[in-house]
């Protein structure tokens, strides 16, 4: 279903376009001869996805009037067409599953949550009260890790998801969602607590805690 997907989505213009740029690096007239198409339509297409942070330009090539630009995909989209990481990672967690302590590989996740979160937010916590602080966690989940949650309840406020980013290893390893629940809790500054759905279509869910953060490495 994943390959599916993601074939429809690269069969359009804008999808061959990065298609073929997976391959190297070509000018807007290599694009146009090989994929078929006017370079007028490609240069339009060039420029919206430069613009986007699909593309970059790369250096010239010498032409018989005038250098053309080369392109070539950002890192970023190269990152996020790569199937390498979900694999790899569901491996990784497996073998720490099996050669450690289950007490052991939570610890482990959780530390690693705990780093992720000092990586996305570069150390500055978000300030204000316990509802304002979990909204802007939920936009991070969202905006950094391709999360789909959303912030319910003022008392008992809870971040809750109608997916899971992770949904390829949280029904296999429930220390990946400690992992998320170690991140809430350092991002919102007070203790989260996991409610995640893990069955057929997994779904976060993180319980805020009113008081100070407290959690075993």
């Amino acid at each position: 279903m994943a390959e599916m997907l993601r074939r429809q989505l690269l069969d359009t213009t804008r999808g061959r376009i990065v298609s073929l740029l997976q391959g190297g690096s070509f000018t807007a007239h290599d694009i146009a001869s090989k994929l078929g198409l006017t370079r007028s339509a490609v240069r339009v297409q060039i420029t919206a996805m430069e613009r986007d942070g699909v593309v970059k330009r790369v250096g010239t090539r010498p032409g018989t009037t005038r250098p053309s630009h080369l392109f070539e995909l950002t890192p970023e989209v190269e990152q996020l067409l790569s199937k390498a990481y979900i694999p790899l990672l569901t491996e990784l967690v497996g073998v720490f599953a099996e050669a450690l302590p289950p007490q052991q590989v939570a610890g482990l996740l959780r530390r690693t949550g705990k780093a992720l979160a000092n990586e996305l937010s570069r150390g500055k916590r978000p300030t204000g009260n316990l509802r304002t602080r979990a909204v802007a966690a939920s936009e991070m989940l969202n905006d950094q890790l391709g999360a789909t949650t959303y912030v319910e309840g003022d008392g008992q406020i809870v971040i809750r998801g109608v997916g899971c980013p992770l949904a390829a290893l949280t029904g296999k390893h429930r220390g990946v969602c400690l992992a998320m629940e170690s991140l809430v809790t350092e991002i919102v500054g007070t203790r989260a607590h996991e409610c995640c759905d893990r069955s057929d279509r997994p779904r976060c869910c993180f319980e805020i805690k009113s008081g100070r953060a407290s959690q075993s490495a």
